[in-house]
């Protein structure tokens, strides 16, 4: 059989990035989560979900410890935008935080982490699926679920459009999944169990552990370069 070749001709295609009405369509209709009018889309916190915001390096190390010791920090939703990452958790989370602090003994220090409750807003990442612009993947979905995927840095959330890491599942009933404050870190079931949403104690815990490593870690590298601008001082 004989092939004839054509020249090349780029073939019209939906655009990457959906429009604002797709997206809160998405939302809405595939997850049940509210969203609010107005442009760039945004979902209302506090219904199906609290969130926890806290700076991105400390976020991935966080969830990297967590997912060593144990598997507690796979499977719920995680968000970029701006160099913070949003932890999706159980609604009334954020309600529960102070109190979680003091018992965790952190209540004294003043943390980089923001719990956002009722009555908050978030701004609704791309899909899964779906492509923003200039996004190199971190928002698309794929055949792995949410708990395959890697925890690899996406460096489109760390300079603007709110970005997921690791996106919701639809159908799967997604707030299944949310960390819930159970019996103050105590629970039934099996560590790193799918049907088990993560406990919010050691979460907190180690999300808290780590701002303030990174608190730490900077404050030690502006003294050091403060030192080093200062002359020597003899007695």
């Amino acid at each position: 059989m004989v092939r004839t070749a054509f020249p090349a001709v780029p073939l019209s295609r939906r655009p990457l990035t959906p429009s604002d009405d797709e997206v809160r369509l998405w939302y809405e209709n595939a997850l049940g989560w509210p969203t609010v009018p107005g442009v760039p889309v945004r979902l209302a916190v506090g219904v199906r979900f609290d969130v926890l915001d806290v700076p991105a390096e400390a976020g991935y190390a966080a969830l990297e410890r967590l997912e060593r010791s144990g598997g507690l920090g796979r499977g719920f939703p995680v968000a970029l935008e701006g160099g913070r990452m949003r932890l999706l958790v159980a609604a009334g989370s954020a309600e529960e935080l102070p109190g979680l602090l003091e018992w965790l003994d952190w209540g004294a220090l003043t943390l980089d982490l923001v719990a956002i409750g009722a009555g908050g807003l978030m701004d609704a990442p791309c899909p899964p699926g779906a492509v923003a612009d200039g996004d190199a993947g971190g928002g698309a979905g794929g055949d792995a679920g949410p708990a395959a995927r890697p925890l690899t840095p996406v460096r489109d959330g760390s300079q603007g459009a709110a970005v997921w890491l690791r996106p919701p599942e639809p159908g799967r009933g997604a707030e299944a999944s949310l960390p819930t404050l159970s019996a103050m870190g105590t629970r039934g079931g099996a560590r790193g169990d799918r049907d088990v949403p993560p406990d919010l104690v050691p979460l907190v815990n180690t999300v808290a552990t780590q701002i303030h490593r990174v608190w730490l870690r900077r404050a030690c590298a502006a003294a050091a370069v403060r030192a080093d601008g200062q002359p020597l001082a003899f007695s």
